[in-house]
């Protein structure tokens, strides 16, 4: 689908509140029944677990025929909840440029194109522009996992005159990857590639995300430390090749965290990190109990918005962050 920045100035607008995996069929079905001129789409996830979808034509759409397509997918009564509304020309630029805002995340600065310039030297700055593809960092779960990993770095750093080799240094003198696991835009492989230099395994169940990520670590000048791959679960060989991993993020949901408890434990270094995320605060409870069933050791955890991410530890003289 076309870029929704190219449209032209007095778009339509239809939006549409679903489940994530409604809000990419929808998608993929008006990607194959509209032309790229004729209509984009943008989907974000809210902190109650459903995703805002919003479809913007350039012209107006038959409301009629585009909530027909919309109930093949989704069903009838799903569709009937469409809203139309047209956008004047200054109202879509400023709802465009909203949602690219810069978020901050400890030293991490999201941001779309127009805010690269106003990026502070003393920040890393990451740009990421708004798409299907989870992860633009506005999320309280992207968010998490940045401060997340803007602790481990800082901990990192005091202890690099420390006694030992911590996973995230040094594995069997090589340097410890690190695995992302629903990926989604790239965004947390980037972050990771811009401060811990390590290789990034990234992947996606969404062939989709996969796609937006690989182009976002080329944007970011990380794709030379970064693999993008498409696979569900952890069965592929290319899992097993690399590990075990010193770091290892999962922002996803609180089922996938279950049924990965075994494979992620099983991948990580003695010494190394997991991140959890994409927990509401309810949910962070019984996702924890699967991991400290499988030896690990919770560090941290950080509440967002009504999210929690969670940091654990495999032993090996684990210290908790402060």
């Amino acid at each position: 689908m076309a870029d929704a920045s190219s449209l032209p100035a007095g778009t339509v607008i239809a939006r549409l509140s679903t489940d994530g995996a409604t809000a990419r069929q929808v998608g993929d079905l008006l990607a194959e029944s509209f032309d790229a001129e004729e209509v984009a789409a943008s989907a974000f996830e809210q902190p109650d677990g459903h995703w805002s979808l919003a479809l913007h034509f350039s012209h107006h759409p038959d409301e009629t025929a585009v909530r027909a397509l919309i109930a093949s997918v989704a069903g009838t009564a799903t569709a009937d909840t469409l809203v139309f509304e047209t956008l004047s020309p200054t109202d879509w630029v400023r709802k465009s440029l909203e949602g690219l805002t810069p978020v901050e995340a400890g030293r991490f600065v999201v941001h779309g194109a127009h805010h690269r310039a106003g990026v502070r030297a003393n920040r890393i700055g990451i740009q990421i522009e708004a798409a299907l593809a989870f992860g633009t960092g506005h999320h309280g779960t992207t968010r998490g996992c940045l401060l997340a990993l803007d602790a481990l770095v800082k901990a990192r750093r005091r202890r690099r005159k420390a006694p030992g080799s911590p996973a995230l240094r040094r594995r069997a003198g090589r340097k410890a990857g690190v695995l992302d696991i629903g990926t989604g835009t790239g965004v947390l492989a980037i972050a990771v590639a811009r401060t811990l230099r390590r290789p990034v395994l990234a992947s996606d169940i969404d062939p989709r995300a996969v796609a937006v990520a690989r182009e976002n670590t080329r944007i970011n000048r990380a794709g030379a430390s970064i693999e993008v791959i498409h696979a569900a679960g952890l069965g592929a060989a290319a899992f097993r090749s690399r590990a075990p991993y010193g770091l290892v993020f999962a922002n996803i949901l609180l089922e996938p965290l279950i049924q990965l408890a075994t494979p992620i434990s099983r991948l990580l270094a003695p010494g190394g990190y997991v991140v959890l995320s994409g927990l509401l605060t309810a949910q962070a409870d019984p996702a924890l109990a699967c991991y400290l069933a499988r030896g690990l050791v919770l560090v941290r955890r950080i509440r967002l918005e009504g999210w929690t991410t969670l940091v654990l530890s495999r032993p090996r003289r684990a210290r908790r962050l402060t």
